[in-house]
């Protein structure tokens, strides 16, 4: 009897010691699913600020209209006790014009705009800023990298090595002037929807304002428009910055995913859907984007359109960048990540190549530097740039009406392009 209670009481231990054990187990393993969700809502809760006022866009977008003192940009230990400069000192287009960070007159024309105006508008003293979703962060390959560009994507004419190319993945079609010293650049470009295979991938059509060499310290500052499933979720087509002073490897960031840009116009929200698009045969809609150095305080500052200023970077940012840049680029990107070991049939521009023209091709026109003396003027020396013609082609001319300009793009994948 005693042996058989003691057989009993063995079992029953090794039962609790294997019941322990496995409860253990489940712990552990589910310490790092814990873990990450605790991540993510700390990190969101870090973005997304207390906002005063909250629109829902058309598109599914909340943008949140959070006080101007409490953006994103203020926990940067450098800018804790930052005043922030409302206007800039100098504006390339002649005298600065109060009516810049004004509200437009309602009597100009109706103008390209972002869709969740439709639904509102953020009240003074705020801006506004698209919320980012649980989601979207889990989208990205790791939280480190989240609103982050993959490292080497930017195009350098200088070093078209064929390896090179395929081994970054990125794909471009530019026009770039270099040799000289830039503090500013402008376009107009014409806006797109063009159709992504993967959600991995992207197209965009920027400007670049590049500093320093091709190295690991390389400054950028760039705006443009994106298509990017990845970042946002959908494939619409969005207003975007971004800026790094690493060449992408721990600075930087997309839109205002990070403390850098400081952001004082009530009326723009970085990352927002842009509302019309061109149509191929139809009706073609632009945007121009200015992005100049304020050469008193040293900040560099980004316009969009006629009428909004939308705020700066500060140029503690950067390294190569706090002087002037040396190198300016304009045209457009995609990532071609070989789906099935084939190009991809990822669009650049409207998809469409620039021999097809006005529209039907996407274009860049008046572009522009801003020189020494702070005024903007046509760039000598342009020169052109593109890994694989058969895929993404670029072709630039110049005349009367649009200045310098260039129509690029491609469809990606084809018969001539594999």
């Amino acid at each position: 009897m005693a042996t058989q209670l003691g057989v009993s009481h063995g079992l029953a231990t090794l039962l609790l010691l294997l019941i322990c054990l496995s409860s253990a187990a489940v712990a552990a393993a589910g310490r790092p699913v814990a873990r990450q969700r605790l991540d993510v809502r700390t990190h969101l809760k870090r973005l997304n600020k207390p906002a005063l006022k909250t629109i829902k866009s058309p598109d599914g977008d909340i943008i949140d209209c959070v006080h101007i003192s409490h953006q994103l940009a203020f926990d940067h230990p450098f800018l804790q006790n930052h005043t922030i400069q409302m206007r800039p000192s100098f504006h390339p287009e002649g005298v600065y014009d109060e009516s810049k960070v004004a509200k437009p007159d309602s009597n100009k024309q109706q103008k390209i705009t972002q869709l969740w105006h439709v639904n509102g508008k953020c009240p003074e003293n705020t801006i506004p800023i698209r919320r980012t979703s649980k989601d979207d962060i889990l989208r990205a390959s790791s939280l480190k990298r989240f609103g982050k560009k993959k490292h080497r994507t930017i195009p350098h004419p200088m070093s078209a090595d064929p390896d090179l190319i395929n081994e970054s993945g990125h794909q471009h079609a530019i026009a770039y002037v270099e040799g000289d010293k830039y503090y500013g650049a402008k376009a107009t470009i014409n806006v797109w929807d063009p159709k992504i295979q993967q959600p991995n991938e992207f197209s965009l059509s920027q400007l670049w304002i590049l500093g320093g060499s091709f190295g690991e310290d390389l400054n950028s500052i760039e705006a443009g428009w994106q298509v990017s499933p990845d970042l946002y979720g959908d494939n619409n087509t969005r207003l975007f910055t971004y800026w790094t002073s690493d060449a992408y490897q721990a600075t930087g960031c997309y839109n205002l995913l990070c403390s850098g840009f400081i952001q004082i116009n009530s009326e723009i929200a970085m990352g927002a859907s842009i509302f019309p698009i061109s149509g191929y045969g139809g009706s073609q809609y632009d945007i121009s984007i200015l992005v100049w150095k304020d050469p008193k305080e040293g900040n560099w500052w980004m316009q969009f359109g006629n009428d909004y200023v939308l705020g700066y970077w500060p140029s503690f940012l950067f390294s190569y960048l706090a002087d002037s840049a040396s190198m300016i680029e304009w045209g457009g990107e995609v990532v071609n990540s070989e789906p099935d070991g084939q190009h991809t049939s990822t669009q650049m521009g409207s998809g469409h190549f620039p021999e097809e023209g006005f529209g039907k091709a996407s274009y860049f026109r008046n572009i522009q530097v801003v020189d020494e003396s702070n005024n903007l003027r046509s760039p000598k020396g342009v020169g052109t740039f593109t890994e694989q013609s058969n895929c993404y082609d670029v072709q630039n001319g110049n005349n009367g009406d649009w200045g310098s300009y260039f129509y690029y793009g491609g469809p990606g994948k084809s018969p001539n392009c594999q």
